[in-house]
């Protein structure tokens, strides 16, 4: 099968992340197990109950550096559509692309590394190739988490320091460098009554001095140098407020309102300092906090041979730096690590989602050649 009829197959099943992805797992594992790979899965249940399922698995000798491939399995929901000729879970070529949702970001990119995989069905592996592909990226990562804590695979790969690669969106450039992030929700509790009363309790009235005090620390981060890196566009953390209120009717008390605050620290930045001064802030104004994710910037340094051979690869002449995160953020014991793959970060999440299939083609073809590189 070449990587568009991959994809074909994948794109209809409806994993959105607050859904179980154990049938699209079901089908990987069959393919992969077809195409000689030994695999080892992790079921979980979300938090909301819902299972989901990790699967990674190993093709060639169980020692040696050679390559692995992550990615994920989940997708954003689709609140709109507006490809007027298909919805989000038909597959349709047309103008060179390919269109639904999940096509770039990412099922397109782990189907680029299965047809590769098949195309190399019969060649001997020197040095083990890893396939990993994980649940719930989209909603922080636990899938990931899960793997690093209880795969064996995984602490296979971080034993011999395999070179990896994070098949996100890159348009086949060279990531060597991504954000982090972390995400915090500070909560007011009020009492809902009737405004005219004068018995309830606006739970807004709180909440007021704790978002001037995020204000500050937006302003801080925008114009301090202790925030700023160069390396990233932008290069600030891009602090981010969501404020979200319970409240029905404009004559009653708010009984709860919530302020969740993200921003997406870079390599060096005291990140847990400030959400630890965030969480101050918060108790001191009567709020509750919770850490709601914790994600580290992913940093190879762009002069190491595996950037330098990942650059020889493709026939690029540098690497770069992105703002957004991937799993990457959670397989901090990996070295050697970039992230490369088919498809523009632009075309990720938008309600007429597509992949170029001259990027599926290309993508196809270069991780053959990392293939025919590190593990034949």
């Amino acid at each position: 099968m070449q990587a568009i009829d991959y994809l074909k197959e994948l794109i209809p099943f409806p994993t959105v992340s607050s859904e179980s992805n154990s049938d699209i797992t079901d089908r990987l594992a069959e393919w992969l197990v077809r195409l000689g790979f030994d695999t080892e899965r992790i079921d979980y249940c979300d938090e909301s109950g819902v299972r989901k399922s990790c699967i990674q698995s190993r093709k060639g000798p169980p020692s040696g550096c050679g390559l692995a491939y992550f990615c994920h399995t989940d997708v954003v929901p689709v609140n709109s559509w507006s490809f007027p000729k298909s919805g989000p879970w038909t597959p349709l070529v047309a103008d060179g692309r390919i269109y639904g949702r999940g096509s770039c970001d990412m099922k397109g990119s782990l189907c680029c590394m299965l047809a590769a995989a098949e195309a190399l069905q019969s060649a001997v592996l020197k040095t083990p190739l890893y396939f990993i592909a994980t649940a719930d990226e989209e909603i922080g990562m636990p899938g990931a988490k899960k793997v690093v804590e209880r795969s064996a695979i995984y602490r296979e790969i971080v034993a011999s320091q395999t070179r990896s690669i994070i098949g996100e969106p890159t348009r086949l450039e060279i990531v060597h460098a991504h954000k982090g992030g972390r995400a915090i929700r500070a909560t007011s509790i009020g009492r809902a009554a009737h405004s005219s009363t004068g018995l309830g309790l606006n739970a807004n009235i709180a909440l007021i001095p704790f978002l001037n005090e995020i204000g500050k620390i937006y302003r801080e981060m925008e114009s301090s140098p202790e925030w700023r890196d160069d390396r990233f566009s932008p290069p600030t953390p891009s602090l981010n407020i969501v404020i979200r209120d319970t409240n029905t009717g404009l004559n009653i008390t708010s009984a709860k309102s919530e302020c969740v605050v993200y921003f997406r620290p870079m390599p060096g930045q005291n990140a847990d300092g400030m959400v630890e001064h965030i969480k101050a802030l918060a108790e001191s104004h009567g709020l509750q906090f919770e850490l709601l994710f914790a994600g580290t910037p992913l940093y190879t340094d762009p002069e190491t041979p595996f950037i330098r051979e990942l650059l020889e690869l493709t026939s690029l002449p540098s690497s770069r730096t992105v703002a957004y995160g991937t799993d990457g953020a959670i397989f901090t014991e990996l070295r050697n690590i970039a992230v490369f793959g088919p498809g523009d970060i632009a075309q990720a999440h938008t309600d007429d989602e597509w992949i170029g299939l001259e990027q599926l083609e290309k993508g196809n073809a270069l991780y053959q050649k990392a293939i025919n590189r590190w593990c034949c």
